[in-house]
């Protein structure tokens, strides 16, 4: 755990201030839900909350038959981090921060066909190695859930001859939409 060296008071209703630095760091929202543990020394933790987080197992397996099916490099993410990866090296992917590109997505709550693209097109803090690995095209569909985006699916060529298409497209929208539904149940 790192100090911040910031100490605050709980007011007498209870409630503590996060202070403005450590939200825009965390990129923590107004409005946005934070789960809290209690560890065994004592110490009260809060967590952002993904709701699609807690399918993380299923968003896997999905990723995986989506990627086994079609040939493509699947992501699955919430608003933060990349949770599911299938069709390419796991370890680069899995946990990092998402993009501008993909944020954009969830914001204007539609798909974004990217073409001539490499990984940081959806990942933020790729490690350097991967940079330069050439992906031809990417779609990235957002997860909305009840009016909210909650993450992003998406679908990307690996084969430099072959760009994106309505077929990939269609299969990133009706993922971002069955994962949606998931999330409803």
């Amino acid at each position: 755990m790192k100090a911040t060296g910031i100490v605050r008071r709980i007011d007498d209703l209870g409630r503590v201030v996060i202070p403005k630095e450590i939200r825009r760091t965390m990129r923590i929202r107004e409005g946005e839900p934070l789960e809290i543990f209690v560890d065994r020394e004592g110490e009260v933790i809060l967590k952002k909350y993904s709701p699609i987080g807690e399918l993380s197992n299923f968003a896997q397996e999905y990723a995986d038959a989506l990627a086994e099916e079609t040939g493509h490099a699947v992501f699955i993410m919430d608003r933060d981090i990349i949770i599911a990866v299938s069709g390419i090296i796991r370890k680069f992917f899995l946990e990092k921060r998402i993009s501008k590109d993909a944020e954009k997505s969830m914001d204007d709550r539609r798909s974004i066909v990217l073409k001539d693209v490499n990984a940081n097109a959806f990942c933020q803090d790729c490690p350097e190695k991967i940079e330069d690995y050439s992906l031809s095209s990417c779609v990235l569909s957002p997860i909305i859930v009840e009016g909210d985006p909650i993450g992003v699916v998406v679908i990307s060529n690996k084969e430099k001859d072959r760009e994106i298409g309505d077929l990939e497209l269609k299969l990133s929208n009706t993922a971002a939409l069955f994962l949606a539904k998931q999330m409803e149940q």
